[in-house]
């Protein structure tokens, strides 16, 4: 059992909250956490590389001299590679970097990468966070009232919330997720995790069903 304290938006605790990490991974895979993260990274990769060969470099195809009784080298075209401006011997080409890893070893690694961040005590729970209206300075105030102002954080709400959102867009290093938005790359990127209780309360819940479902399958 781990207790997390519950900070309000002073910085003040207000309560502990209690949670058994095997509820969210019964075990945490390094390797399946690398895996993870390596294909989220790999899928960010646009692919659109390109050199030329030397049939897509511009110049003439003539021979440039005759092939004995000059005293240099023979050669061929100025396409050739191993001249300044020629084409490329060893042609990059664009391709998809795309990797994929089953649905439910995508699950399993959020629930791990969470795990994680609970034992590095990287996690502040937050007792509740919400604005009547988008104020980037009431967010900065709570972000330096829980001791988060300096530090890349990954603010973590139970449902979409646009006041929170737009509030918090253009601090730096600061970015906001529900929880149904979560991975295990978005999750581990960051120095600390600012979650609020009503999202904690989500994340035990989809993890007891996740479980559910896999034991029953």
């Amino acid at each position: 059992m781990v207790s997390l304290p519950i900070y309000d938006r002073s910085g003040n605790q207000v309560g502990q909250y209690e949670i058994e990490l095997e509820q969210l991974a019964k075990r945490i895979s390094k390797q399946l956490l690398h895996d993870v993260v390596v294909m989220y990274q790999a899928n960010q990769r646009q692919g659109t590389h390109k050199t030329k060969t030397r049939s897509e470099v511009a110049g003439s195809t003539k021979k440039m001299y005759r092939q004995k009784g000059t005293g240099n080298a023979r050669a061929g075209s100025r396409r050739s590679g191993v001249r300044r401006g020629g084409g490329h011997m060893k042609t990059i080409v664009p391709r998809d970097y795309r990797m994929h890893l089953p649905r439910k070893a995508l699950r399993v690694a959020t629930r791990m990468a969470l795990a994680s961040k609970i034992l590095d005590a990287q996690v502040v729970v937050i007792d509740e966070l919400s604005f009547q209206k988008p104020a980037t300075k009431e967010m900065v105030g709570v972000l330096k009232a829980l001791k988060l102002g300096e530090v890349t954080t990954l603010v973590a709400t139970a449902q979409h919330d646009s006041n929170v959102y737009l509030s918090a867009r253009n601090i730096e290093r600061v970015s906001v997720s529900p929880v149904s938005d979560l991975n295990a790359w978005s999750v581990l990127r960051p120095s600390r995790l600012l979650i609020t209780r009503a999202a904690m309360d989500a994340i035990r819940q989809n993890a007891s069903q996740g479980q559910s479902a896999g034991s029953a399958g």
